[in-house]
């Protein structure tokens, strides 16, 4: 487990995990006043939150099942992330895809958050890479016969 320092501008505790064994921890919109997206409409939501983890970490904000299934609202660039040097608001790009209006209030859950470790990369370059039994075959190719 780490550490990560918060900053909370928001009326609503932090984010937090439902269960032991949760990957994600939901976000909540930070709202004046509720906010409703059309069909194929796409806004960028604050939480109120800011933080500043730790070199070698990032926070993927990621959508809601729940949201995505019963109401077609999912977070545009799923997963978003957060860079370690990142100091700004955690925003939520979300988007409706439903046919209908959908109104989204203060507090409402609107995404989730998850913290991950990441390696950065050395690039060595080759002219001709060692040979796998995959090949160049991709987009669909795997599992077929």
């Amino acid at each position: 487990m780490i550490t990560v320092p918060i900053r909370n501008e928001s009326p609503y505790d932090l984010p937090q995990y439902a269960t032991s064994q949760s990957a994600g921890m939901d976000l909540r919109a930070h709202l004046e006043n509720p906010m409703t997206l059309a069909p194929m409409e796409r806004r960028i939501i604050g939480t109120g939150l800011y933080m500043a983890l730790p070199p070698g970490y990032e926070a993927q904000v990621r959508p809601r099942s729940g949201l995505a299934a019963k109401y077609g609202m999912t977070v545009l660039n799923a997963p978003g992330t957060i860079d370690a040097d990142y100091r700004g608001e955690i925003g939520v790009i979300l988007i409706n895809l439903s046919d209908k209006d959908y109104t989204v209030k203060a507090g409402d859950r609107i995404a989730q958050l998850v913290v991950a470790s990441y390696e950065n990369v050395s690039w060595q370059k080759q002219e001709h890479l060692a040979d796998s039994s995959r090949g160049a075959s991709g987009f669909g190719s795997t599992g077929k016969q």
